[in-house]
């Protein structure tokens, strides 16, 4: 179904912003009373914004609630554990979001163009991961995919950015700099990738990414879009108790171990 498009300005798009962020909150609420089970897989080429994406759709949740995911690179144990065992641990309980930036489909990606994944496992991989997912979903865990799309010069410019400012350096790894330097595996690890896995039951969202910002409020407002939610009824407001008046004397501050004020922020 095509939507009208609506062009935003800075001040705009920030409170846009906001406002589908307030919504998450009441989504989040709705999963946490209805003992819901969400799962957002963020995947995508280095740079697509994946990080930013994510930072902006748990800014406002309880991180009781909703956790990020990023697996690490597997222990010589977990290797020899069952491929996706790593990932179902990670998945939520009811009244539970699971946020996974980079998931089980590193074995389309990254592991199977480094090599690091025999050619037998990553065909198994693409047999099996349909019916994973199906099992996923006949439990009941809402499951949506994401794939942020950037093209070559933006990522080629984000690349240049992260080398030049010590803040983004950590995020340039030697994988990235074989990354950019097999970019046509990539790309073909990622159609086959879709030809398999991008299913009725469960499809690829793909976010076009070289504006952030578009891609962050395009994003957020279709996850909202797709997930059932509803406002609960807050009709009855939180009463705060009287504060207590019972007679303390606290200890003098001289006795506290005060973080030295090396800053004063406005006047006092």
């Amino acid at each position: 179904m095509a939507h009208d498009v609506e062009q935003l300005s800075e001040k705009q798009a920030e409170k846009e912003l906001l406002r589908l962020q307030t919504e998450l909150v009441y989504m989040q609420e709705w999963i946490v009373a209805e003992k819901q089970r969400l799962v957002v897989l963020f995947e995508g080429r280095d740079t697509a914004g994946k990080d930013g994406a994510i930072k902006r759709v748990i800014t406002y949740l309880n991180p009781r609630t909703c956790r990020v995911v990023a697996v690490p690179t597997p222990s010589e144990r977990e290797s020899s554990q069952w491929f996706f065992q790593r990932y179902v641990q990670h998945l939520p309980a009811g009244g539970e979001m699971a946020l996974f930036n980079r998931s089980w489909y590193n074995r389309a990606g990254v592991e199977h163009v480094m090599g690091y994944c025999s050619k037998d496992e990553y065909e198994e991989f693409l047999r099996f991961c349909p019916l994973f997912e199906q099992a996923l979903l006949n439990d009941g865990i809402m499951l949506v995919k994401y794939w942020l799309s950037v093209s070559d010069d933006e990522q080629e410019r984000r690349f240049e950015k992260r080398l030049s400012d010590p803040r983004k350096r950590w995020k340039f790894s030697p994988t990235d700099v074989q990354a950019r330097a097999r970019w046509v595996d990539y790309a073909e690890a990622k159609d086959r990738m879709f030809a398999y896995t991008d299913t009725e039951q469960s499809p690829w969202y793909v976010v076009e990414a070289d504006d952030k910002r578009t891609a962050r409020l395009n994003l957020i407002s279709h996850l909202l879009s797709i997930v059932p939610y509803e406002h609960e009824d807050r009709s009855k407001p939180t009463k705060l108790p009287p504060r207590q008046k019972r007679k303390y004397t606290r200890p003098p501050k001289r006795t506290e171990r005060l973080v030295p004020e090396r800053y004063v922020v406005g006047s006092r």
